[in-house]
């Protein structure tokens, strides 16, 4: 039971202790009662949310006085039936001061001197539900809960420093790389409003044929158009299931587009003669075009680049031979009255679909060549930095993960 990596200061301090974590732990059992507090669930992956927000409802009812009442600090665990949590999720109150969780939820809080930010380490690792797997007795219960009691669940067993001092100090460094994650979280989630700021003012709104905000040179008005004045709207050739082959061209669908052209997890493909064959019947998307989700999430625009692929009919509208900047229609139909005006046409009353028919007759407003560009740019820009932004945030939850297997014993080496 020793970590890959240690802080030198406690090089040689040998091995660690095993503690259960009844040996460092207490369950709470006090019910709510009377005492009104926001009832609060557990989603996987997230940690605590109002019952109101996952469920739109508060959905304890009769039950309430029998939640739990947790405050901030404490933890609980939600032995739930997610595919990605299988063995269910631990997580700490730090949102409020007072709250009310089910009491289907195993909840504890930790002994003096055991730090709730050091044992995370070993929640985020999953190293509770490479343990609990063995008294899964018999799958889900008819309500889809896991059949974990507490008794087993406080019988797993922790890895922790003799020296508290080591314990404090991993727990220190989780909880600033998390502070960091953070705070770059915010910086995103900033540049994302202050795109979609920009949006709302760079676009004319309705009944308006200027913008709100004109970038610099520009005084012209803006001209009406309907989308088929600037773009030739057309659909694929049908592929069917038996088109589809181990490796070829790629084969997109509104899923790939929805994901910025491509979904490397769950990719088809066609063969590269029956690709050529409808390339040089009926023509393929070409750089420049553009691609429209019409079925599902309607309305998610992809500008295509240079690869080769095709893609389904009905799922996708190929937008091609533009006349205007692709990159400022990408802009004007991605928020706003512009995206508004591509839900408001769609078609059907149980499952919205958009059609060709439709999209043509939605009314543009554009302004020159120089103007779309200098939008489309604009906007460009702050896409890159957006994008740079969330690669900067997967690697620090990279580098967090690759800490924690590193600051913590392997449980594949613990448990072997």
């Amino acid at each position: 039971m020793l970590p890959k990596y240690r802080f030198p200061d406690f090089i040689a301090d040998g091995e660690w202790y095993a503690y259960t974590l009844g040996d460092i732990s207490e369950r709470i059992t006090a019910k709510v009662g009377n005492k009104r507090l926001i009832t609060l669930s557990i989603s996987a992956g997230v940690g605590f949310v109002s019952q109101s927000e996952k469920f739109s409802r508060d959905i304890s009812g009769n039950q309430y006085g029998n939640y739990i009442r947790l405050r901030r600090g404490e933890l609980s665990y939600n032995k739930g039936n997610s595919k990605k949590y299988p063995q269910g999720c631990i997580y700490e109150l730090k949102e409020y001061d007072e709250a009310a969780v089910p009491n289907a939820f195993i909840s504890f809080r930790f002994n003096n001197g055991y730090q709730s930010a050091f044992y995370k380490g070993y929640f985020d690792n999953n190293y509770h539900g490479v343990q609990l797997k063995k008294f899964i007795t018999s799958g889900a219960r008819s309500d889809g809960l896991l059949n974990i009691n507490p008794t087993d669940f406080f019988s797993i067993f922790f890895p922790t420093p003799k020296d508290m001092a080591e314990q404090q100090k991993i727990a220190d460094c989780l909880v600033s790389l998390d502070e960091l994650i953070a705070a770059e979280s915010n910086k995103l989630e900033a540049l994302k409003t202050h795109k979609k700021g920009l949006m709302q003012k760079l676009f004319p709104v309705e009944g308006k044929t200027v913008p709100g905000i004109r970038l610099n040179g520009f005084v012209d008005d803006w001209k009406r158009c309907m989308l088929e004045d600037v773009a030739e709207l057309s659909s694929s050739k049908r592929i069917h299931v038996s088109d589809y082959v181990p490796k070829g061209i790629p084969f997109y669908r509104g899923s790939e587009i929805s994901t910025g052209g491509g979904d490397r997890n769950n990719e088809l493909y066609i063969s590269k003669d029956l690709y050529n064959e409808i390339k040089q019947k009926y023509g393929v998307p070409v750089k420049g075009d553009l691609l429209i989700t019409a079925v599902g999430t309607l309305g998610n625009l992809w500008k295509v680049d240079d690869r080769q692929f095709y893609y389904k009919d009905g799922n996708l509208i190929r937008l091609g031979n533009l006349k205007i900047d692709p990159d400022y229609l990408v802009a004007y139909f991605a928020d706003g009255q512009g995206k508004q005006k591509i839900i408001d046409s769609a078609a059907g009353s149980s499952q919205k679909a958009l059609t060709m028919v439709k999209l043509n007759k939605i009314e543009l407003l554009v302004p020159d060549y120089d103007e779309q560009a200098a939008i489309a740019n604009l906007f460009r820009n702050l896409d890159d930095i957006i994008a740079l932004q969330t690669e900067k945030i997967e690697a620090l939850k990279l580098h967090k993960k690759g800490l924690i297997q590193g600051l913590f014993p392997s449980p594949q080496e613990v448990f072997a």
